[in-house]
């Protein structure tokens, strides 16, 4: 069993979470891609913007709420869909709990390490994210196992280029099977953290990185390493591939990577309810800044016609607010649920998603206003006149 563990903000999360996990994990979930510049650019651009605080008429009451994708959720934070949430034995179904009892919206990746029949029992408000990973009947059967699981909405996720060197020592991905020697590769990892293994251990299982949510045609389920190997030989969907998909779900649909006007515009051609400005949390191109920089003209260019999200680099209720000042509907946050998990199982990934609720209602607080709707450019300050940057058409 996980012992009770408190922290009052994320970054005692990350520091409990680096402490607890094996090095190989630990940058698994922290390291970005190449040196690393855009998950520092991620973090960085949020402390670009300040605001302006009064003291006059200030609310007494909050009303955090907001819809995405047709979901009520009671503030606007959805668990982004990061994969393979095996860094602790309570994995993704614990994180949906959490994400239930603070009354949120769950995405689970197509990565993930628990079955999306499991993590839409957990909570029921479940999104499922795709990947365009194999041939198109194997697509579909995700898709409709997604269904029946009783997920909420559809997100394909786009922003991967397959650029995977990272410049952290981080360890390559298992194989297919745990063999013997793969078993020996991995066990001193796992040996350095004795309480973290033995908390498998109780439970009765290893920290394997199975894919079950990308089964393959037989029902099989694979390793990551082998789902990683079908991911790298498929070709890169169509904006025809992705109107298919889009047609064949029938629901809610977001399309999550954007990072340009041209594709923002391509994805409501496509029918798209919701798009989502994003750089993969730092791991797609290092180079790219952070989408809350382009933020404000995607919001204009198209801000009338679809739902438009963020992620990357939250870690604060206030880094949730400047995200909605600027015109997102909600945000994703990946990192500081992993955080959470890491540091204590599903008690630790409510916390962490609590902290950020209670960070929101405090922002709001401080610059007198009641309610999320209520917030605008005007409550920033823009410490750097050069922040915002002109996505490309």
């Amino acid at each position: 069993m996980t012992r009770a563990v408190r922290f009052g903000n994320i970054a005692e999360a990350e520091r409990l979470a680096r402490r607890k996990l094996p090095k190989a994990v630990w940058l698994a979930v922290k390291a970005g891609n190449e040196q690393g510049w855009t998950l520092d650019e991620n973090l960085g651009a949020f402390n670009e913007l300040g605001f302006s605080p009064r003291v006059f008429d200030r609310p007494t009451s909050f009303d955090l709420r907001t819809t995405v994708l047709g979901i009520n959720v009671e503030f606007p934070v959805l668990v982004s869909p990061v994969g393979a949430q095996a860094i602790h034995p309570d994995g993704e179904t614990g994180v949906a709990r959490a994400a239930a009892r603070a009354g949120t919206a769950m995405g689970l990746s197509s990565w993930a390490s628990d079955s999306i029949t499991d993590v839409a029992r957990a909570n029921p408000n479940t999104i499922f994210q795709l990947y365009w990973v194999g041939t198109k009947d194997q697509i579909e059967s995700r898709v409709e196992a997604a269904r029946a699981a009783g997920a909420k909405a559809l997100i394909v996720t786009l922003d991967w280029s397959f650029t995977p060197r990272r410049d952290w020592g981080v360890p390559p991905s298992p194989p297919s099977n745990l063999d013997l020697k793969t078993m020996a590769v991995l066990a001193p990892h796992a040996l350095s953290r004795p309480f973290w293994f033995g908390s498998y251990l109780l439970r009765g299982r290893i920290p394997e990185l199975k894919v079950p949510n990308l089964f393959e045609a037989d029902r099989t389920v694979p390793y990551f390493g082998k789902a990683w190997a079908d991911f790298a030989a498929t070709p890169p969907p169509t904006w025809q591939d992705i109107k298919w998909l889009r047609e064949l779900w029938g629901g809610p649909f977001m399309v999550k990577g954007i990072n340009t006007i041209r594709d923002a515009k391509l994805s409501i051609d496509l029918g798209a309810d919701a798009i989502s400005l994003s750089n993969h949390g730092g791991n797609n191109i290092d180079g790219s800044p952070s989408p809350l920089r382009y933020l404000p003209s995607v919001v204009e260019a198209v801000g009338d016609q679809v739902d438009i999200m963020v992620d990357g680099g939250i870690r604060r209720g206030s880094d949730v607010v400047k995200a909605l000042a600027l015109g997102a509907k909600a945000v994703f946050a990946g990192r500081a649920l992993l955080y959470g998990l890491a540091a204590g199982g599903t008690e630790g990934a409510y916390q962490a998603l609590d902290i950020l609720k209670a960070g929101i209602r405090e922002t709001l607080f401080g610059i007198g206003h009641g309610s999320i709707k209520e917030l605008s450019p005007d409550d920033l300050m823009v410490l750097n006149r050069d922040f915002f940057v002109p996505p490309a058409c």
